[in-house]
């Protein structure tokens, strides 16, 4: 069990003894107060247009966007508890971890929320080669 925040407010990382300690992701957490959830963001920008085809640029803007929306609500990166990764191609997901982590830690730093990544047959927008929901807790 690992607790962030150090005052009464606290998530609470849920790892269960003599499990190997997952890498980028957390197992499960527990969190009460404010919850925010986040629909799935693509890899477009503000005004709806692609700048890049490649994976992990893509998946930079969907986590700048994310940031965005966690923002209006006055939430923080440190607040998502849970991300759901859609991805068109498991291959080129697995190969583009070099620089989907680069990315993940400039914008969201060092905070692994539970995490689940899932291959589909396809997304809606066409150009879209990964789409991430998120939920979040602003911690009461």
């Amino acid at each position: 069990m690992n607790r962030m925040n150090n005052e009464e407010n606290t998530m609470q990382v849920l790892q269960p003894a003599g499990w190997a300690r997952p890498r980028g992701y957390a197992n499960g957490v527990a969190a009460s107060g404010r919850t925010v959830y986040v629909s799935g963001m693509i890899g477009w920008d503000a005004q709806g247009e692609f700048h890049t085809d490649d994976f992990a640029g893509q998946v930079r803007q969907a986590l700048l966007n994310i940031v965005a929306v966690l923002a209006e609500a006055g939430a923080l990166p440190e607040h998502i508890v849970r991300m759901t990764w859609y991805v068109l191609d498991k291959k080129e997901y697995v190969a583009a971890y070099p620089q989907i982590g680069l990315a993940y830690k400039e914008i969201i730093g060092k905070h692994y929320p539970s995490m689940t990544a899932v291959q589909v047959a396809g997304l809606i927008e066409d150009r879209a080669r990964v789409e991430i929901e998120v939920t979040a807790v602003l911690l009461d």
